[in-house]
């Protein structure tokens, strides 16, 4: 998933939402190593907000990172962005944010034994107590190296290889 947004097809990932649901990457850094993470999630955008849920829970490593330094960078279809993250686990209206959220995973509230379509909100807040749900605000947007795309340059080589292979299993035939 990764490496698509490297190449620079990170938007057409999301060419069916309600298939393959829609995607992002939180660029976060880990709270005990420093190191720099790249996570692919599922999100909802509501009201120029975006939204994305921890199905693992309150203890997923991504989760607990973005919570110990919330100004994270997003890779979004529109662009990237730098972000400020929020927890609104049970706050106001947050049933219906993670029921979007949901739908847009696509098959993946389904994997996990949750169908977003079809539980009551009650069903739905017991199906998704342990998990938590991220409201990430734009601040700004981002440019330079290291983003989306930074592995673009790859095409032409990979294209030329095919080229070159293509040409090669071609001039290795006998006639007969």
């Amino acid at each position: 998933m990764l490496w698509h947004w490297r190449l620079g097809l990170g938007a057409y990932i999301n060419f069916w939402p309600a298939g393959f649901g829609r995607f992002l990457v939180l660029v976060h850094t880990g709270r005990k190593s420093g190191r720099c993470y790249h996570t692919p999630v599922n999100y909802a955008e509501i009201g120029g907000d975006v939204y994305v849920a921890a199905g693992f829970g309150q203890v997923t490593d991504w989760y607990r990172n973005i919570m110990a330094q919330p100004r994270i960078e997003v890779w979004l279809p529109d662009g990237r962005w730098l972000m400020q993250a929020e927890d609104v686990t049970g706050s106001e209206g947050s049933t219906a944010i993670m029921r979007t959220v949901l739908k847009g995973s696509g098959f993946a509230a389904y994997l996990a034994g949750v169908n977003p379509n079809r539980l009551s909100d009650a069903e739905l807040q017991a199906a998704t107590a342990d998990y938590g749900l991220l409201r990430l605000c734009r601040v700004v947007p981002l440019a330079g190296p290291g983003g989306p795309g930074d592995k673009v340059w790859l095409w032409p080589l990979l294209v030329m290889a095919a080229v070159a292979v293509g040409a090669f299993i071609i001039g290795r035939r006998r006639p007969e």
